[in-house]
């Protein structure tokens, strides 16, 4: 006679839930890492070099060693990564360039020298936004933190949907930041628009952004009410001083050159 065995078929049962007292961040992002997910670095790509959009797609898979003329040198961000001191990590030219190549998006190498500054400018923009919007709220604890990051550049955001409605150009890239502010995390998202080039930039790429808390908690909701409240009462001193309203909240559109 055989052995008894379940009738249940435990492969196919889902994995255990993690214990309650689990760590809510994932430490398998190496400390080094770059605040933005890579998988979204041919849009970046397009949306810094309009005229390289044709080369985005290569139609069969093909081999790109990286070129040795790329720099591997990284640059420090300036986002804080833990409440030590250590900042989170951009990536390299090379680094960029083997990424886009991984997935089959016919990078050039000589774009990299451009997109990647623009990637590391536009990024330091997003947290300054969020400072903004987190200024003296974490100065007890030392200051806000990001602590994970994700790019859902296919999950346009409801105000994205409702500006494409209107026939605004959707963004180009979305991301969700969560930032830890005295033990409390509070998520961001942040919609990246590709604008016009600036006048007397000889052609250099513009970026805007749209940088807000998420409204999933009550505190989000607070400060958003906050902001709105923030803004018209500028408005209305602006216009009883005459000189009209020159503020410009950090949710708000800026070009970056």
């Amino acid at each position: 006679m055989s052995d008894p065995k379940c009738p249940v078929d435990h492969t196919a049962l889902p994995p255990p839930p993690a214990p309650r007292d689990a760590c809510p961040i994932d430490h398998s992002v190496p400390a080094d890492a770059c605040p933005v997910d890579h998988s979204t670095r041919a849009a970046w790509a397009q949306a810094a070099l309009p005229h390289s959009s044709d080369t985005l797609a290569a139609p069969t898979p093909t081999p790109y060693p990286t070129p040795a003329t790329l720099s591997t040198a990284r640059e420090v961000s300036s986002i804080p990564r833990t409440a030590t001191g250590e900042r989170w990590v951009y990536p390299s030219e090379a680094q960029f360039f083997a990424a886009m190549a991984r997935k089959q998006h016919a990078p050039r190498a000589h774009d990299m020298r451009v997109v990647v500054p623009i990637h590391n400018a536009v990024n330091e923009r997003a947290w300054a936004h969020i400072q903004e919007w987190e200024a003296e709220r974490g100065a007890r604890c030392g200051g806000v933190r990001l602590v994970s990051f994700k790019g859902r550049p296919a999950e346009p955001t409801p105000k994205a949907r409702v500006l494409t409605l209107l026939g605004y150009t959707p963004p180009f890239d979305r991301h969700d930041w969560v930032v830890d502010r005295c033990g409390t995390r509070i998520r961001y998202v942040i919609d990246f628009y590709a604008g016009r080039a600036l006048p007397g930039t000889n052609g250099s790429a513009a970026f805007y952004l749209d940088v807000r808390p998420a409204l999933d908690s009550w505190e989000a909701v607070r400060m958003r009410a906050g902001m709105f409240v923030d803004r018209w009462a500028r408005s209305v001193r602006g216009a009883f001083s005459g000189s009209g309203s020159s503020s410009i909240p950090p949710s708000s559109a800026k070009p970056e050159s």
